[in-house]
């Protein structure tokens, strides 16, 4: 049996990691732990910090360390390695590409070869604008606020990675203008498992790639 520390930046991605990922990696023999960010229970910290972390996770014994942060809010004063250099690149998957590639040349060699450091574009509840049947099963009709704006997003998104990352039009902020009384912590695992892994890997491809990287070690 294989192990994957999968460190999340908050309960949302704890929850996610816990209810749908690790039933989907447990029958490919790999076991799944989710731990939250140490130093702040839950939310994004500077990077010598959450390096601490990651490299404590790899000298526990032979697991691969990967990480599950949002791009989204993390502060230029937090010094993730290449950070201002990476704002140069206007593509923000290939951005992404270079920012985990930064964090993992920062580990020695017989470390790094089992981090698979993962920042999702732009948060975790870009994943969740998968498709219209998935919200329609998971809320009652009179729970949305707007599914016209709901069914405009879906169709302007076929990639939902690309959601933009303003604060006003963030996917957590959209979700909870569009559903009456929504809670990430609550709803978002409950609505991921009505996706589907399926789903979700088909039409989010940076989170396809991670998957993939993680089932192939």
């Amino acid at each position: 049996m294989k192990r994957i520390v999968i460190v999340c930046e908050g309960p949302t991605e704890q929850e996610f990691v816990r209810d749908v990922l690790q039933p989907y990696f447990l029958p490919k023999e790999i076991y799944i732990q989710s731990p939250l960010i140490k130093k702040s229970g839950g939310g994004i910290v500077p990077w010598n910090i959450l390096k601490a972390q990651i490299t404590s996770h790899l000298k526990e014994g032979e697991s691969f360390v990967t990480t599950f942060i949002d791009y989204y809010g993390i502060p230029d004063r937090f010094n993730y390695p290449q950070w201002q250099n990476s704002k140069a690149i206007v593509d923000k998957s290939k951005r992404m590409d270079f920012l985990e590639q930064a964090m993992m040349d920062g580990f020695d060699d017989n470390l790094k070869k089992r981090f698979i450091p993962y920042i999702q574009l732009h948060e975790f509840e870009g994943l969740l604008f998968n498709n219209l049947v998935s919200f329609e099963s998971t809320f009652e009709s009179n729970e949305f606020n707007n599914k016209t704006d709901l069914e405009k997003i879906l169709n302007n998104f076929p990639n939902p990675e690309l959601i933009n990352e303003h604060p006003d039009t963030a996917p957590s902020k959209r979700l909870m203008k569009l559903i009456k009384g929504y809670n990430k912590i609550v709803y978002g695992a409950i609505l991921a498992e009505n996706i589907g892994m399926h789903n979700l890997l088909q039409k989010s491809p940076r989170f396809n790639e991670w998957i993939n990287k993680l089932e192939n070690i």
